[in-house]
């Protein structure tokens, strides 16, 4: 009997046909990529000469609602085209898996993480507790360089193995807070130790992975033995208790043999001394006099043209209040201008809140101020 035909006998065919009639019935799954490439795995697995009547009826019904794909996955808490295949034992693209975009700095892919420092070398992920990752991250130490967050063991796990492999300081990846929360049973925790421990096979499929889907499209063979050999893997999974979890980043950090050779694969991210120019230069469009209203509790901007002419005065109760306009009319035309006017708005703007006083800074440069770049005031607002 073919493979085909043994599949079209299974009695899980009325289980996916009762989970495809429930995501028929919800208006999300019809734009979601879920849906649209589950019925594509299902019509490639059973072809219309071997479809029981009642997977046909359905497939083709789902057919008839589906309509453009806006969103490749909603992380639904159940996923019925997920359910379907899954009783149908059928193999193929059924999960959505498109590449993230890169971006520029550390971490190149986008993701649910706090990062803290680029040169510590153990990295936390709660896998699906956010809660716990936004508990872990303001109670770290100097050896967590991030604490984020993982869903599923084919995305989840790409974006976390691209991101660790582009900071060659990593060398631990703790593992904790619970592993799944879907009832489609993603796992992707116990699948990153299975990967850890085993690799992939030729389909690039985890091995002994129990996550639903843990086939990895978006990176190399090269890249998942690179991740291997120069990255532990830590089992916490379970683990909630924050001072157990920092324990187990310490003891990470107490065995650190130093960074990684880097992956070819990945881009370097260089580190950049922070300076202060030897003088400042001055705007072309003129220089601010700030100095809050305490009386009326409002910050005044004044700004002169460099022959001494005040020819604008903005006010307002909130720095973004005076900052926008100031940069809308054209009163700004360098950066470090722009990023030393933030700055001391947000100072004025808390001597006027706690009623202390404000005396404008000079703009910071090594040597003397030119004395057109600044006019300096005070304000006591006690």
């Amino acid at each position: 009997m073919s493979t085909t035909l043994q599949q079209a006998d299974s009695p899980n065919v009325s289980e996916a046909v009762k989970q495809l009639s429930d995501a028929v019935a919800a208006k999300k799954c019809w734009h979601c990529g879920c849906l649209h490439s589950s019925l594509r795995a299902i019509e490639e697995a059973y072809p219309k000469s071997a479809r029981p009547e009642a997977l046909a009826s359905i497939v083709e019904l789902a057919r008839s609602r589906l309509s453009d794909v806006k969103y490749d996955c909603l992380g639904c808490e159940v996923c019925w085209p997920a359910l379907a295949i899954n009783a149908l034992g059928v193999e193929g693209d059924a999960c959505p898996s498109e590449a993230a975009e890169a971006r520029e700095g550390w971490p190149p892919l986008p993701g649910s993480y706090n990062v803290l420092r680029y040169h510590a070398p153990v990295a936390v992920c709660t896998l699906t507790d956010e809660s716990l990752s936004k508990t872990v991250a303001p109670a770290a130490g100097t050896e967590i360089a991030i604490v984020g967050t993982m869903q599923t063991e084919n995305l989840g796990i790409e974006r976390l193995m691209q991101n660790t492999l582009s900071n060659s300081n990593i060398r631990f990846v703790v593992l904790c807070g619970a592993d799944s929360r879907q009832a489609i049973g993603h796992l992707p925790g116990q699948s990153l130790i299975a990967l850890s421990r085993s690799g992939v096979d030729e389909r690039m499929r985890i091995i002994g992975a129990p996550g639903k889907r843990p086939i990895l499209r978006n990176v190399s063979r090269e890249a998942v033995e690179h991740f291997r050999r120069t990255v532990e893997i830590v089992d916490l999974i379970g683990e909630t208790s924050v001072p157990q979890i920092l324990v187990a980043t310490k003891n990470c950090a107490s065995r650190n043999l130093g960074p990684s050779e880097p992956f070819a694969g990945t881009r370097s991210v260089a580190t950049v001394a922070g300076y202060i120019p030897q003088r400042m230069i001055s705007d072309p469009a003129g220089y601010f006099v700030i100095f809050p209203d305490c009386g009326r509790r409002l910050l005044m901007l004044e700004h002169y043209r460099y022959d001494g002419v005040l020819d604008v005065v903005i006010e307002g109760r909130a720095p973004a209040e005076l900052y926008i306009p100031a940069i809308e009319k054209g009163l700004i035309s360098r950066l470090d201008h722009a990023a030393y006017l933030g700055k001391e708005l947000a100072r004025a703007e808390q001597a006027m809140l706690n009623g202390g006083s404000f005396v404008q800074d000079a703009a910071p440069e090594l040597h003397t101020v030119n004395e057109h770049s600044i006019k300096p005031s005070a304000c006591g607002c006690g």
